[in-house]
């Protein structure tokens, strides 16, 4: 069986890959094609199903385990499957064939329990445990698509935004050191109310219709967060909203940490 990770072009894949994206869509001579996304453990990749579409497209939904046996061809200068035939992979749990964590996920929880006791206001330190308890980080992506993109990726990107901003605070003693680090903690808390389950990771309904700013200061809100944190929170993709220098720092430390995990460096 081959991974995703070692597919190369113009050689024959045979392998069990999780179904993360599937569309049915139609040619521009009107034939119909499956355009499907694959993942494993090791990546993801694009895949076309052209051939017996209406047979094998009934076989398998978004979400579903495959076996999988095609061609890896280059399209746009990025390789994908052009799939042959595609069966059901009985007994294998497609949460099992999601894109993981870099870093090991134990000691990231452990690092996030260790920067919770770093915030000292016993207020704000319970609204960040209880947001944190009901909020799996370790279980879903920083966001469906883009940076941090694979089960846990919300949880290294928590513990990355979090320990930038528990930089500054050494540099910058003016912040407010609780306030700051308990805004970078609870960020993204809303997405494990926007996304569904793996490796599909599709939007619940109310994930699609509010996002997943709004689904975290619900929660926050229902915690009882103070104004200021629920404003750091709501600014934290938008800096021109900002109104406090907690609010700014954290938008900031979002976006580097987003450029750090995904911007090409050189070999």
């Amino acid at each position: 069986m081959t991974t995703i990770a070692e597919l190369e072009e113009n050689r024959t894949v045979e392998g069990i890959y999780a179904v993360a994206r599937k569309e049915r869509l139609r040619t521009r001579n009107g034939s119909s094609y499956l355009a499907l996304e694959l993942v494993d453990a090791s990546g993801r990749i694009g895949a076309r199903v052209w051939n017996d579409v209406d047979m094998l497209d009934g076989r398998f939904e978004p979400g579903d385990a495959v076996r999988v046996l095609g061609r890896v061809e280059r399209f746009r200068n990025e390789l994908q499957v052009e799939v042959r035939t595609l069966e059901p992979a009985e007994g294998v749990d497609p949460a099992g064939l999601t894109p993981g964590l870099r870093r090991d996920a134990d000691e990231l929880e452990g690092f996030v329990e260790f920067l919770v006791g770093e915030v000292h206001d016993d207020a704000l330190r319970g609204v960040v445990t209880r947001a944190l308890a009901a909020a799996p980080l370790r279980a879903y992506p920083a966001t469906p698509e883009g940076h941090h993109s694979y089960g846990g990726g919300l949880l290294e990107h928590t513990v990355g935004v979090a320990t930038l901003c528990r930089e500054l605070i050494q540099i910058h003693p003016r912040l407010r050191a609780d306030l700051l680090l308990a805004a970078a903690l609870v960020h993204d808390v809303g997405r494990t109310r926007e996304l569904g389950r793996p490796p599909v990771f599709a939007p619940t309904e109310e994930g699609r219709l509010l996002g997943h700013v709004h689904l975290g200061l619900r929660l926050l809100e229902g915690l009882g967060a103070p104004a200021e944190l629920l404003h750091a929170v709501a600014c934290h993709h938008d800096g021109r909203a900002a109104r406090t220098a907690e609010a700014a720092v954290l938008y900031h430390a979002n976006q580097l940490d987003a450029v750090a995990a995904t911007r090409p460096v050189p070999d």
